[in-house]
């Protein structure tokens, strides 16, 4: 079994609890803080293409941050090089967690696409 990278917010339910079924399934995580070390635009990029999920799926849209910045309206008319490099600089802005093989990819957490993904 190969070591999981899993961004995630130590703070969020839903991140504790998605490491939590990680651990209980045996995998070696390395835990990555999405608020304070996001992906850089390089390797998100390559995790939104590995993942065969359009870029949209990978924002946060329940965030604080989203609605304050009003980002509903403007990220439809930004680049996808522009939005990358706007959810690597804000880590908050992406959603999570994040885990990955170096091969798979998931994004947020459900039970069932964890078990499909990453169940023994």
């Amino acid at each position: 079994m190969s070591k999981l990278i899993v961004y995630q917010y130590p703070k969020c339910s839903t991140c504790r609890s998605a490491v939590k079924w990680l651990e209980a399934q045996g995998h070696e995580l390395e835990l990555r803080d999405i608020k304070e070390s996001p992906p850089d635009a390089k390797e998100l990029s390559a995790w939104i293409d590995r993942s065969g999920f359009e870029l949209k799926k990978f924002v946060n849209t329940s965030g604080e941050i989203y609605r304050q910045e009003g980002l509903k309206d403007k990220l439809p008319g930004m680049s996808r090089e522009e939005q990358i490099a706007l959810l690597s600089s804000r880590g908050m802005l992406i959603k999570r967690p994040l885990v990955s093989d170096g091969k798979q990819v998931t994004v947020g957490f459900k039970p069932e696409e964890y078990e499909r993904v990453w169940g023994n």
